[in-house]
């Protein structure tokens, strides 16, 4: 991933110093447990413990060799003399990279935990802020009923709840280490040393395995993460909308100094939204190919590993910078309550038309027959921009059926916000909620 993406965190884990710091960890892990079987003497592995890798050096031998297990092996072995002999002791390089690669997913997948932690506190204050901004809720783009923001803010919140519980699986999932050999058949590394290490890790196990983990493995965690993408790609597309000219509800922030287009001054234009969606794009397209890389010839190929050097690490920088921008815009959102309420009342009343309807049907009103009246003056109301209410008022039908008061209080959006409070306490979202306490996955 390019540099303008990658926060310095998530992008030392995947650099070559962080790759290979985790290949040293593992090579040193088996022979510590091989060392306590007899087979590494007490002094070598006292040599064995100062074992360093210069990159340098070893890329230098990777162009002699064309492989960088044995350059990264006759690196190391390098800076440790004559017990070089003692290093990768009945190990193939994709028992290294396999179970140092569970490492870098183990520790890549908590910090996108934490940050999507951060973004779905963000979201869950702006819900319980905004629980009683109305505003129009819209379906197909049209408008269609009263709802608040902090309702469609509150759905924001369940989903990524959601999406915490399903990159919990994942890391689980995909924190398992393999010393099985070749071709998986432990014939030069005992099963229990295997156990070993791996706890020592703090990886468990994969129980049967080839010369590789397998990549169902790493095709679900993908597939969550570009789950994850889309959820933040849903927000930034709906404050993309909200922020259009024409609706003017929201808009993500714009601070002192910035500009938002080289030509057009007045220009205020949700880029980071805009941003968000198109990575979104690239990490879903990397869960793809994860797919597929779950079939391979017999026990192994290689041609899961060059795909995997480019989408594991993407796919990961490229979320956890999402999380963190989505997380900012959310914090910081400008918001446009009378806009809001502006915009909810330029129908004339015709986002009531349900509830005349259904106020018809409990008088005793044919269902069909209410239909066509009530729609008949929206149709009208809509071509003329004239008042809905003023046209149903003015009907004689619907004031025989509906006495003035109830009619009244049809068009008050209040009455139909009645259950919202029901719907964040079955959130666990309270009115002295600033946001959850998310340290763990709900």
């Amino acid at each position: 991933m390019i540099e303008r993406y990658t926060r310095p965190e998530m992008g030392a884990i995947w650099g070559d110093e962080g790759k290979i710091a985790r290949w040293l960890t593992v090579e040193l892990a088996v022979c510590e447990a091989w060392s306590r079987r007899g087979r590494i003497p007490t002094e070598a592995m006292d040599r064995l413990r100062t074992a360093t890798c210069d990159l340098p050096r070893m890329r230098e031998i990777e162009q002699e060799v064309d492989h960088d297990m044995i350059a990264f092996v006759r690196a190391v072995g390098e800076s440790v003399g004559e017990v070089r002999r003692f290093l990768h002791l009945g190990l193939t390089s994709s028992d290294v990279v396999d179970t140092a690669l569970a490492l870098q997913l183990r520790d890549a997948t908590g910090l996108i935990d934490a940050a999507l932690a951060g973004l779905t506190q963000a979201v869950a204050a702006q819900a319980v802020a905004h629980r009683r901004t109305v505003m129009i809720g819209r379906t197909h783009g049209v408008h269609a009923e009263p709802t608040t923001f902090g309702l469609k803010l509150a759905v924001w919140y369940d989903e990524l709840r959601r999406q915490r519980r399903r990159l919990a699986l994942a890391r689980e999932d995909i924190a398992v280490g393999k010393l099985s050999g070749a071709v998986g058949t432990h014939a030069h590394v005992p099963p229990e040393l295997e156990d070993e290490v791996c706890a020592e890790l703090g990886l468990a196990v994969a129980p049967a395995s080839t010369q590789i983990v397998q990549r169902d493995r790493h095709a679900f965690l993908l597939g969550v993460l570009a789950g994850i993408a889309g959820t933040v790609e849903k927000m930034a597309t709906e404050i993309r909308h909200l922020q259009r000219t024409e609706v003017g509800e929201a808009e993500e922030p714009f601070d002192a100094g910035n500009m938002g287009s080289s030509a057009m001054p007045h220009k205020r234009n949700p880029h980071a939204s805009e941003r968000l969606c198109g990575l979104a794009r690239v990490v879903r397209a990397y869960a793809v190919t994860a797919a597929e890389n779950q079939a391979l010839w017999h026990e192994r190929d290689i041609s899961h590993s060059s795909a995997e050097r480019v989408i594991l690490p993407d796919s990961c920088i490229a979320l956890d910078f999402m999380l963190a921008e989505a997380s900012d815009i959310v914090k910081r959102l400008v918001v446009y309550p009378d806009r809001m309420r502006s915009n909810l009342e330029l129908t004339g009343g015709a986002i009531f038309s349900q509830s005349v309807l259904l106020a018809l049907v409990d008088a005793g009103m044919d269902r069909q027959d209410a239909y066509r009246l009530v729609q008949r003056h929206a149709t009208a109301s809509w071509a003329s921009h004239g008042s809905f209410w003023t046209a149903v008022s003015a009907d004689e039908t619907v004031r025989r059926l509906i006495e003035p008061e109830r009619l009244a209080e049809i068009f008050e959006p209040d009455r139909q916000l009645l259950y919202v409070d029901a719907v964040f306490a079955r959130l666990g979202l309270g009115d002295d909620v600033r946001g959850p306490n998310e340290a763990e996955p709900v």
